[in-house]
């Protein structure tokens, strides 16, 4: 199979849609675009392919009711922003998908929910369960709760992420720029690059654009959400949104990358990409060679010092007793509890403090080596 016809023919399909492609000159979101990708998406549906939607715009959305012309620099007002313009935003899609009797739901994520165990497995269920009632969920950020600290970032990173969650054969990245170029689009001579293979495609190619002023993401966003993606099995394609219709109908458009990974679900995809460490553990060589090579847990043992301040369940890195990152995980204590901890084994812990100190520090479930 082509890697176009694998577009085509998906049998379950992420598309994501920036901010830069649902707005006018305004900045307000345009009906007619918005419309456009609807009647699109709905052609699939049709099909009988399961469709996910993760759509920007929330933010721009709540741009004008609030009298306001560019995106919000601060947090606060990007979160007012969001809460005025979610609502607005699902209202058009919901009338948009109804005009051809197709029921939306909204899920809202945020990095801290699904990388946590419980909530991660929530999620998946929940998309899971709405496909399966032929229901086409449109999933974006939660931005209206979401801090500087436990942000995805960018939708494209999030695609991705959905995109392996719900093991998607497919993801689409719609943006305004048609595909990726060997060089700046606007300057002569440039070529579009239609099939990434690896990253010795991309390695001679200046990838540049920081996005739209009612947007987030750029061509760099992008190709680092279809490394993710790709890494987890899961075929991508960029290119315009004007473009939806034939990249979804496995035309010779925009840029596709193959995929390099094997599909499959684990959360561990999530813990690496999605989170923001809180701090750091570095550890000896003994407890190096356990992670790394034996796929042990982290005890206390094995650390020799605590950086920065976090809680119990955040996400902080590992580090080699040289200072370098080896993993990332969910740790069990706080920053203020664990130095008094080091160095010692759980048994004497919990014969000392109690059987509640006879765990992990980062239970291997919750580790992702790097």
């Amino acid at each position: 199979m082509s890697p176009r016809s694998v577009i085509s023919s998906a049998r379950r399909l992420v598309v994501k849609v920036g901010s830069s492609s649902l707005t006018g000159s305004d900045g307000d979101i345009d009906h007619d675009r918005l419309v456009s990708l609807a009647d699109a998406l709905a052609r699939k549906h049709a099909e009988g392919t399961q469709v996910v939607l993760v759509s920007s715009g929330a933010i721009a959305a709540g741009l004008q009711p609030l009298g306001l012309s560019t995106r919000p620099r601060d947090l606060a007002t990007q979160q007012a922003a969001a809460s005025v313009g979610q609502g607005a935003l699902l209202a058009a899609y919901t009338h948009a998908f109804g005009m051809h009797r197709i029921t939306v739901g909204q899920v809202l994520l945020t990095a801290d929910d699904v990388t946590r165990r419980s909530h991660y497995a929530n999620a998946r269920r929940t998309l899971e369960r709405l496909l399966d009632l032929r229901v086409l969920p449109i999933v974006n950020e939660n931005d209206t709760v979401a801090t500087s600290e436990i942000r995805f970032g960018d939708n494209d990173r999030l695609a991705a992420l959905v995109a392996h969650l719900i093991d998607a054969d497919a993801l689409v990245l719609l943006s305004d720029v048609d595909a990726l170029y060997d060089g700046p689009p606007s300057r002569a001579g440039t070529s579009r690059i239609p099939l990434v293979r690896g990253p010795q495609d991309l390695a001679h190619v200046v990838i540049g654009g920081s996005g739209s002023k009612v947007g987030t993401g750029g061509m760099t966003t992008k190709v680092e959400a279809a490394r993710i993606a790709t890494a987890a099995g899961v075929t991508t394609a960029v290119t315009a949104a004007d473009r939806v219709t034939e990249v979804l109908g496995g035309e010779d458009v925009g840029t596709i990358f193959l995929p390099m990974g094997v599909r499959g679900r684990s959360r561990r995809l999530w813990l690496e990409h999605a989170t923001t460490a809180r701090g750091r553990l570095i550890i000896d060589a003994g407890a190096v060679a356990a992670l790394v090579h034996r796929k042990k847990s982290l005890l206390p043992a094995g650390i020799t010092a605590v950086e920065g301040t976090f809680h119990d369940g955040d996400p902080v890195d590992v580090c080699s007793p040289d200072g370098v990152r080896i993993a990332r995980g969910l740790v069990n204590y706080s920053s203020a509890e664990l130095p008094s901890l080091l160095g010692r084994s759980t048994r004497e812990l919990a014969a000392d403090l109690g059987p509640e100190y006879e765990r992990e520090v980062i239970h291997r479930d919750d580790l992702v080596v790097l």
